[in-house]
């Protein structure tokens, strides 16, 4: 079930309902799950599932299917197994004759692309670049071939260098830095990527949820 990507207003019915109605929710944080759950007066129990314990954690939910028991898996925020762990769960209740469905919602992907005022008739999701130099300079150089707007996460500390190879190894393309979305203090700055790259190496607050996106290369670059 998606959750809530900043505003907790971002829930639907259907996954409220499936979260009171559920014997167990599986959850990264249980804190932060909790919250979600104070707010709208759910008491159902939370277990953690992460990649730290996933191994560990995986027999035990299959288990309590095994049981006949409803369990609802979350992020900590947006759509499930979208750069969070969870698909090798997905795939071996599947393989254990359980039914798997999805309750849709938020997601900081699409919520991204709907804002930055970039091609969305085509898109790559890469997730995080690699935090070390010399590998992050290597994936963007691949990156630069996809005939797609890209999609990336990337965090506040690593913003500004990130950028800083985006705009060296792209060039002038158009992108957008989606920062706190759906949040009280949310940002959206479209400019050129070597713009955005000066203007983040300037002391610009980087703090929070941040999403890039960067238009496609021209056609003679693909």
């Amino acid at each position: 079930a998606a959750t809530p990507i900043g505003n907790l207003g971002d829930i639907t019915l259907r996954a409220l309902e499936a979260l009171a109605a559920a014997d167990v929710i599986a959850c990264e944080d249980t804190r932060v799950t909790g919250k979600l759950l104070e707010r709208y007066g759910i008491a159902t129990a939370l277990m953690p599932y992460h990649d730290h314990n996933a191994a560990e954690a995986r027999p035990k939910i299959l288990r309590r299917l095994e049981a006949g028991e409803a369990v609802v898996l979350v992020s900590d925020a947006g759509t499930p197994l979208i750069s969070d762990p969870g698909f090798k769960l997905v795939a071996a209740a599947r393989q254990a004759g359980h039914g798997v469905t999805t309750l849709p919602g938020a997601s900081a992907t699409l919520a991204a692309l709907t804002v930055a005022g970039l091609p969305t008739d085509r898109f790559f999701f890469e997730g995080f670049l690699p935090p070390k130099e010399t590998a992050r300079r290597a994936r963007i150089a691949e990156l630069a071939r996809v005939p797609a707007t890209l999609v990336l996460f990337e965090s506040g500390p690593r913003l500004g260098a990130s950028l800083a190879d985006l705009a060296q190894g792209l060039g002038p393309r158009a992108a957008a830095v989606c920062r706190e979305l759906t949040k009280l203090h949310e940002e959206v700055r479209p400019a050129s990527l070597p713009e955005l790259a000066q203007h983040y190496a300037d002391e610009a607050e980087t703090r929070g949820e941040i999403v890039l996106v960067i238009a496609p290369p021209q056609q003679e670059e693909q």
